[in-house]
């Protein structure tokens, strides 16, 4: 039998378009690790002549820089750790119980995440406003978690349902209350998509940038400080380093997200 050249030519169209647009997406950011080794000052200059790392260690005595950095940490591991608990809650509680206006709750709970960061930003900025509260660190924590929460609760509402309820059932039947339940069946059963809602949750902190500028008031988190160099040609290149920085912190974090979450589905023996 012939096969037929559609059969075949079909597929290779679709996946040499799908790397096309891959290369479309990441090769802007291949350049900028490029441009972070540049000799020249001017930063973009091309063809390059030679490479360095002296934008490395000027980027090292930045004190400005180390600040940056330390408070986006400090934030997106602060905002991860209250998305995880209350991720968590929310998405037991729904998960299961049913009970007059879940519906709503759910779709205000997702609505962070779901509108526009600059309509989120206004709206917790005027929230402080009238209770009076200055931004500052809390107020970027706050505003971060607010859509940190909605990525842990998604990954475990979704590991959730493929629980059975014979877990439940089992370990009730065999004595066991419901704290001993939750600690010894339920979390391990959770572990890997909370940590991949965490690990997640914190990437997306660290490069947060829209919500960030209307709730840090004079703090600068790492994206701010990125913002504002922008219109200062002498401090291209070291611009370049700490972008390449940031794609260095939160790639490796959004693979392992996305490698703990590829095999999601639960099993009784999953530890």
């Amino acid at each position: 039998m012939h096969s037929n050249p559609k059969t075949w030519r079909r597929p290779s169209l679709l996946r040499v378009a799908a790397y096309a647009g891959l290369a479309f997406l990441h090769l802007p950011l291949l350049f900028i690790a490029l441009y972070a080794f540049n000799s020249d000052d001017s930063g973009y200059s091309f063809p390059i002549q030679s490479l360095t790392l002296r934008w490395f260690y000027r980027a090292l005595e930045r004190t400005d820089i180390h600040e940056a950095i330390a408070l986006s940490l400090s934030v997106a591991a602060m905002a991860t750790v209250i998305a995880m608990v209350l991720g968590t809650l929310t998405a037991a509680a729904l998960n299961r119980d049913r009970f007059f206006g879940k519906d709503a709750f759910t779709t205000m709970l997702i609505m962070p995440i779901a509108l526009p960061g600059i309509v989120t930003g206004i709206a917790l900025l005027s929230a402080f406003k009238m209770m009076e509260v200055n931004p500052g660190y809390w107020t970027i924590v706050i505003g971060h978690a607010t859509f940190c929460v909605v990525i842990v609760h998604n990954n475990v509402v979704a590991r959730l349902r493929r629980l059975p309820d014979r877990l439940w059932e089992a370990s009730m039947d065999l004595g066991a209350d419901t704290l001993t339940t939750l600690r010894y069946i339920i979390l391990p059963q959770l572990s890997t998509a909370l940590l991949a809602g965490g690990i997640l949750a914190f990437a997306l902190s660290v490069d947060e940038l829209i919500v960030t500028t209307f709730t840090a008031g004079a703090d600068q988190t790492l994206p701010i400080w990125l913002m504002g160099q922008l219109g200062r040609p002498r401090e291209v290149a070291i611009t370049n380093v700490v972008a390449l920085a940031i794609m260095l912190i939160t790639m490796p974090l959004i693979l392992l997200a996305w490698r703990l979450t590829r095999d999601g589905e639960a099993s009784p023996n999953a530890r």
